[in-house]
């Protein structure tokens, strides 16, 4: 499933921002978000369907309910299929409304915690052949990660505020993982399992700001937590069984900046798996549902490893776009 967290649009409600204050969870089917909470009650009073609790209506409450409400989801999208749904409504509003009658959130609009590994050797290595250096031997080692800013996180088409300390805004093109099961010290052929689903990852940079902190000896801290954007949806692990090799799962990534395609890779080419980030983020400390966990750039995935003669640094109206196979498109724009 495609599970969202939507509102109906803001200029219809005269809301200006991405508030997330009355924000819904649903699915998407067909071009359309289906409300879970409408969804429900829908098929209560007409198809005499029962459920034993009424189902979560925001993504948190949703993961932490775990497996079980997962089951009863897919069994009410079981059953609305054989309705004909686009008609449905429950006192005069509608069940399912078409994408573009829609806003989109981050799908989990603030995460339990963010965490962003390095995990693309491509891009690791572009990176520091760049500024001279070879690649550390630890890297391959151990699967590295730092803790992002989980309260400033995004969704598709907001806008994204270039901070005033930076000249160098880039964009980073990477697939995160959310976390549905709690855990601690999760085995690496255990960690699967404690997948919720995949979205799409922009972990805007400030390059100057960033080479700026790492060479003091600590890692990225205002260089990254501005913003990060998620989304558009969370894609089920169930929906994309059919992309899936071991621990590896082929899909396609590209981004491109005013609609000229900058970088492309696939989801394959990591080096290190999500079954081994979470082993590793798990070691003596637990994850919990609503951790999202970010898989690092993918190769050419950001303007600091392809070079300014391929394109500068991003400024106020540039349009980036990432898109990932099977995950959607992620859109967001640069503002003053």
């Amino acid at each position: 499933m495609k599970l969202v967290t939507y509102m109906v649009k803001a200029d219809e409600l005269n809301i200006q921002s991405q508030d997330g204050m009355l924000a819904r969870l649903g699915w998407v089917r067909d071009g359309h978000v289906i409300d879970v909470g409408l969804a429900q009650q829908c098929m209560e009073l007409e198809q005499n369907l029962v459920f034993p609790y009424r189902l979560a209506t925001d993504m948190l409450t949703f993961l932490q309910r775990g497996e079980q409400e997962r089951d009863f989801l897919q069994r009410l999208d079981q059953a609305l299929g054989q309705r004909d749904w686009l008609r449905l409504q429950v006192e005069g509003e509608p069940v399912a409304l078409a994408l573009a009658e829609v806003d989109l959130f981050a799908p989990i609009a603030t995460p339990s915690s963010l965490r962003d590994f390095y995990a693309f050797e491509e891009h690791v290595r572009t990176c520091r052949q760049k500024r001279g250096l070879g690649m550390v031997p630890q890297w391959y080692e151990i699967p590295v990660f730092y803790f992002s800013n989980h309260q400033a996180v995004i969704g598709p088409e907001a806008p994204v505020k270039k901070p005033a300390y930076t000249n160098q805004l880039d964009y980073e093109l990477e697939i995160a993982c959310v976390i549905g099961k709690r855990g601690k010290n999760i085995k690496r052929e255990e960690a699967l399992a404690h997948i919720a689903g995949f979205m799409i990852m922009n972990d805007w940079s400030a390059r100057d700001a960033q080479l700026q902190e790492v060479a003091v000896g600590l890692g990225p801290a205002k260089g990254k937590d501005f913003a990060t954007s998620l989304g558009p949806w969370l894609v089920t692990t169930d929906e994309l069984e059919d992309c899936r090799d071991g621990e590896r799962w082929s899909l396609m990534m590209r981004a491109c900046v005013n609609g000229r395609e900058l970088s492309k890779g696939n989801t394959k080419d990591l080096h290190w798996t999500f079954a081994q980030m979470i082993e590793r983020a798990s070691a003596e400390c637990e994850l919990v549902p609503g951790d999202v966990i970010g898989s690092g750039t993918v190769g050419t995935g950001c303007l600091l490893e392809l070079g300014e003669e391929v394109h500068p640094y991003l400024q106020p109206g540039d349009v980036v776009e990432l898109e990932i196979e099977r995950l959607g498109l992620l859109r967001n724009t640069i503002v003053e």
